[in-house]
């Protein structure tokens, strides 16, 4: 199957023949990636979400062991779909699936997306997931310029990423009510 008719069996009117062809796009790879991204915002919700269905299987194809090639193909189909062009639940999708096959390669687009209201906190989450010291140094930096009420929420991503964050307790170890509980041997 070639990306044309992938994109023409996805967006057939029989939910087979859709499911068949979602189940065939990773063999069709990078090619196909921006027509699929086109299609998720079809007004037509069986074919978005079939869209988004094989948009999934290409990455997930792509991320296998010993398809660095693909991957690397698939990644920069995906980067500018995070761009303003795009709809919001777009590059929200995109995010989380550069966050499963990207690498430093990615950290520059993802980056700026910690200052979209919208998109901040998928953004930080890929970056929490990307590999690397470059993803990491983009948190750090994040830490430092985010608005104050975001900052919690970089930390937790640092110290998921073993990195110890002292000005921003976790908010996991701050009683919501109040106890009389106290300490033991106290």
């Amino acid at each position: 199957m070639d990306a044309g008719e992938l994109i023409t069996r996805i967006q057939d009117k029989d939910d087979k023949v859709r499911a068949a062809a979602v189940l065939k796009a990773g063999e069709v790879g990078a090619v196909a990636v921006k027509q699929l991204a086109g299609l998720m915002m079809s007004g037509e919700m069986e074919v978005a979400r079939a869209a988004k269905n094989a948009l999934w299987h290409i990455v997930r194809h792509a991320g296998r062991p010993d398809a660095d090639i693909e991957r690397k193909s698939v990644v920069s189909e995906l980067l500018p779909l995070c761009g303003d062009s795009q709809s919001a639940a777009v590059r929200r999708e995109v995010l989380w699936m550069l966050s499963e096959i990207a690498g430093d390669e990615a950290v520059g687009v993802i980056s700026p997306l910690l200052t979209n209201k919208d998109l901040r906190e998928d953004a930080r989450m890929a970056l929490q997931r990307l590999p690397g010291e470059k993803p990491l140094a983009a948190l750090r930096a994040a830490l430092k310029a985010s608005p104050k009420h975001f900052r919690h929420h970089i930390a937790v991503s640092l110290r998921q990423r073993g990195v110890e964050v002292a000005d921003y307790p976790s908010a996991k170890l701050v009683p919501t009510k109040p106890t009389q509980v106290k300490p033991v041997g106290g």
